[in-house]
């Protein structure tokens, strides 16, 4: 029975979770879309990706905070209440025509508020609805909904934007809606909940709990540089036009490809869970990681340049299914909101920096110079972490 239980909980967290994310990535696409088609203007563009950035910088805090004082549970569903009523405002202001730019901004920053309570949050959850041995599989299973939804999520909503835009929102609402609905029948056995006062010492306690614990910093620090040098994804249509010429179609492929290894490893590993070695293999796929990065970068065929792309997705979920799975593990039921909320800042500031570093290396270096000294930086990060960190290097299991 309580096996059963923990089965059709978890059953309802992956379609929710998926739901969720894949909703968020089809607003995305139509909120960016529909911002530039009636501004013409790539300031109010850029605009739309600080709007979802800045209230997960902001509130990194107070978001770890609140997903260790309250109900997990309730968390998520509220923030994926919040977020399937947002898209059916802006369905509304489609078909009323009050929809503008500043609306669009609105709406762009409580969805990035939304994600940012509920990231952390969900991540914090899961181990509460799946034994520890269990961990890594759920932690790939997870993975695995949101590469799909990667792949998914832009897809369909670009597929629904040319349709209308109505049609994107109209389906958002209701994946989200859904996904609220399935989050809040999750049956849970227990509610962790710190007894911890609110106090400046307590919001930083995450930071601190980081700081002290050098397996954790060593694996979310990781993350952060590896994926800052790593970033050539960013520059995939200056590859697509400039240097293999596929043009729109090739783009669409390469930008598919990450996505897709990452999927297929992600399944794998639900099959083939990694036992041991893990420190060695955590490394062993960040090389691989900067490897195809190389490879990517001095390509100038698009089949070699899609298998390199294919390489940097499955190498880097191998590196993520380790480190989520220690962070998880490594961290008290108590303080795992808190620690979680530190890992997705990492996380997002190293996409959104690494994009950065990326396109302003390519402006000084060029294009292919740029990609594979990311790919040489993430092997000497490697590197300097073994070092660093010999606990994450030595480290055998996740028991």
């Amino acid at each position: 029975m309580e096996a059963s239980l923990k089965q059709s909980s978890f059953t309802k967290f992956w379609i929710g979770r998926a739901f969720s994310s894949t909703s968020f990535q089809m607003l995305s696409v139509a909120i960016g879309w529909q911002m530039y088609d009636l501004t013409h203007d790539a300031y109010s563009l850029g605009l739309v990706g600080l709007a979802q950035f800045l209230p997960m910088l902001l509130l990194t805090l107070v978001v770890g905070h609140v997903a260790d004082r309250f109900d997990r549970r309730i968390i998520v569903f509220l923030s994926q209440l919040i977020q399937s009523a947002i898209a059916a405002l802006l369905l509304v202001g489609n078909i009323a025509g009050w929809l503008g730019r500043e609306e669009i901004l609105a709406a762009a920053t409580i969805l990035g508020a939304c994600r940012a309570f509920e990231g952390p949050a969900s991540s914090a959850l899961l181990p509460m609805l799946v034994p520890k041995e269990l961990m890594q599989k759920a932690i790939a299973w997870t993975t695995s909904a949101g590469q799909t939804s990667q792949i998914l999520g832009p897809t369909l909503g670009g597929v629904l934007v040319a349709i209308g835009p109505v049609y994107v929102y109209a389906t958002s609402a209701a994946a989200l809606f859904i996904g609220a609905i399935l989050t809040v029948l999750i049956k849970m056995e227990r509610v962790v909940r710190t007894s911890e006062p609110v106090s400046l010492q307590s919001l930083f306690s995450g930071l601190v709990f980081v700081r002290r614990h050098p397996i954790i910093l060593g694996t979310i620090s990781l993350d952060l540089f590896a994926v800052l040098l790593g970033g050539a994804t960013a520059l995939l249509p200056i590859f697509a036009e400039d240097i293999l010429r596929t043009g729109a179609v090739g783009l669409g492929l390469m930008r598919t490809a990450p996505a897709v290894g990452a999927l297929i490893m992600s399944v794998v590993l639900v099959y083939y869970p990694l036992r041991k070695a893990l420190g060695p293999i955590l490394f062993g796929a960040l090389a691989i990681f900067g490897l195809a990065t190389m490879l990517f970068a001095v390509s100038t065929n698009i089949v070699l340049s899609l298998f390199a792309l294919l390489m940097i997705g499955a190498s880097d979920v191998i590196s993520v299914v380790i480190r989520s799975s220690l962070v998880q593990l490594q961290t008290p039921d108590e303080m795992r909101g808190r620690v979680n909320a530190v890992n997705s800042l990492f996380i997002g500031t190293s996409n959104q920096l690494g994009e950065f570093e990326s396109g302003t290396l390519a402006g000084l270096v060029g294009p292919v110079p740029a990609a594979f000294i990311g790919g040489v930086g993430t092997i000497i990060v490697a590197g300097l972490w073994m070092i660093w960190f010999p606990s994450l290097r030595n480290l055998k299991t996740l028991e």
